[in-house]
């Protein structure tokens, strides 16, 4: 008898509970229709696999798409700045010739990059690199521009920053990256003119974002401006843009961005690197170069007649 019950509860148990009858044979037998509905089970089981399964693969292959692409892309810029370096490194060997020694001074508004275009140039051109502000900081002794306006006034760095640019003129073989208002004293042209001069000209609006990034508190004429940092250095640029545009123009070569973008394909000049400005400036330098070259033919020519 309790092998029996044992029997019992082992078969409830192989079931599932189902419920269960016995066949005149004596033999157990499931409800009619039981087999149909554990079919059904099985086969929503498997689907519900399969779509888990399919949905895995389908985040597998997104996932490893997006790295694809990603990949490409790194790709396509790490080449494009190769091909930049490579004609950057042709276009100075043809130009530092053509220099013969001459130092180049490039000016241009706060925030256009003269430093870092002119470290560039400096590099591919084995010359050395000056920062005409921080030669300035030196020769006061004090840290900073800001610093200098602050504890003395404007018109002093103006004359330190002549000074600078007096002893500068006297040698060779130099990238000066000048502060944005070198141009306004007449005196600094005759020095920077010894040299080739170079204006990087940079719309308003990328200025000011560029300094908007990363503050004002070190430029002297727009600290003490209300507003936000991006308006108060749009409006700030804006009103030295209209004083120093025409002054600017006097530089030998023009480089603007937005006509290099333009060839790009693009109208953002935030885009741009910094060897394709460089790049820009030599070719710029060169023509001017060849220009000179032809004037002169032409007036030899005209001599001889």
């Amino acid at each position: 008898m309790e092998s029996g019950a044992a029997l019992s509860l082992q078969s409830c148990s192989w079931i599932g509970c189902e419920k269960t009858m016995r066949n005149p044979g004596g033999l157990l037998g499931f409800p009619r229709g039981y087999g149909v509905e554990r079919r059904h089970t099985l086969s929503l089981r498997r689907s519900r696999l399969a779509s888990d399964l399919y949905g895995h693969s389908k985040l597998k292959i997104s996932s490893r798409c997006k790295k694809s692409e990603v990949a490409a892309k790194e790709s396509e810029n790490f080449h494009a700045a190769v091909d930049e370096a490579l004609i950057l490194k042709r276009m100075s060997e043809d130009v530092v010739l053509r220099l013969d020694g001459r130092c180049i001074y490039l000016v241009g508004m706060m925030g256009s990059g003269k430093t870092t275009v002119g470290k560039i140039l400096s590099e591919v051109l084995g010359y050395s690199f000056f920062d005409s502000d921080k030669l300035v900081e030196q020769a006061v002794g004090v840290s900073s521009v800001a610093q200098i306006f602050k504890e003395h006034s404007e018109a002093f760095f103006r004359q330190n920053e002549s000074n600078v640019l007096r002893d500068l003129s006297s040698m060779r073989q130099l990238v000066v990256a000048t502060g944005g208002g070198a141009v306004i004293r007449p005196i600094n042209w005759r020095y920077m003119k010894k040299g080739i001069t170079v204006w990087l000209d940079v719309p308003l609006e990328a200025l000011a974002r560029r300094i908007a990034a990363v503050g004002t508190a070190s430029r002297p004429l727009l600290h003490e401006e209300p507003g936000d940092p991006y308006t108060k250095a749009l409006i700030r640029l804006s009103t030295l843009s209209e004083e120093r545009g025409e002054v600017y123009a006097n530089a030998d070569v023009r480089v603007c961005l937005q006509n290099i973008a333009a060839k790009q394909g693009s109208s953002d000049v935030s885009s741009l690197t910094p060897t394709a400005i460089a790049v820009e400036a030599l070719s710029k330098i060169d023509s001017l170069f060849a220009e000179d070259m032809s004037v002169g033919n032409l007036l030899r020519s005209g001599l001889k007649y």
